[in-house]
């Protein structure tokens, strides 16, 4: 029989494993496609439920079908496109636009404004429907403080980067938007095509147990 410390280490690996797939199936992904490629975000279900399930609701009713990203902001005089965010949704198709939703904080939900990041577009805290940006580079500014709420990340960028660099490097009209939009809104908008869950990873088969050794054969006497 095996000892048994190696039982317990066995034991320490299956739990593991079941947590790792258990976080895994909790975090869906989804492929933006997009007029220019595709994008795929991994959502975090898991510290920011309320954001991701308003998310999917839109994926889940194909109401993203057709929309664009609209806005590529970016610092004045920024010349590369490493550093901004682009903006997409529904903008002012407000048909398809369903109920806001309370605003989850990233002091509650510890997640960061970093380079990939996906958060939920909003005017004040709880008025956040189906728009949203990807951040291109560090945008800690977003987080909240204890004196500013800050937006609500929810997911980032697994593959597909590039491309969202790509629009934050396309023109934009100086007069369009207004606010802190303006001059921000894309000549050309790029469309978004559809966005879908992605497949499920096939799970793993698990290993076969190890078969204990058989006892050994007494050796007759002499």
């Amino acid at each position: 029989m095996l000892p048994r410390r190696a039982l317990l280490a066995l034991a320490a690996a299956a739990t593991l494993a079941a947590g790792t797939a258990s976080a895994q199936a909790a975090n869906p992904r989804v492929i933006i496609t997009t007029a220019l490629g595709a994008i795929t975000v991994e959502l975090a279900a898991d510290k920011a439920p309320i954001t991701t399930a308003n998310f999917l609701k839109y994926v889940d009713r194909k109401l993203y079908d057709g929309a664009t990203f609209y806005r590529a902001s970016k610092p004045p005089g920024q010349a590369a496109n490493d550093y901004g965010t682009v903006q997409g949704g529904l903008r002012d198709d407000v048909k398809k636009k369903l109920p806001p939703i309370a605003h989850e904080s990233t002091l509650k939900t510890g997640l960061k404004h970093g380079d990939g990041v996906i958060s939920m577009g909003r005017f004040a805290p709880g008025t956040a429907q189906a728009d949203w940006v990807i951040c291109i580079g560090d945008m800690s500014y977003l987080d909240a403080t204890p004196t500013d709420p800050g937006f609500a990340a929810f997911g980032h960028v697994l593959d597909g980067m590039p491309i969202a660099q790509q629009m934050l490097g396309m023109p934009t009209d100086p007069n369009a938007g207004a606010g802190a939009m303006k001059g921000e809104i894309l000549v050309k908008p790029v469309k978004i095509i559809s966005i879908r869950r992605a497949p499920l990873a096939a799970p793993v088969a698990p290993a076969p147990p190890i078969p204990a050794p058989a006892p050994a054969t007494p050796t007759p006497s002499a």
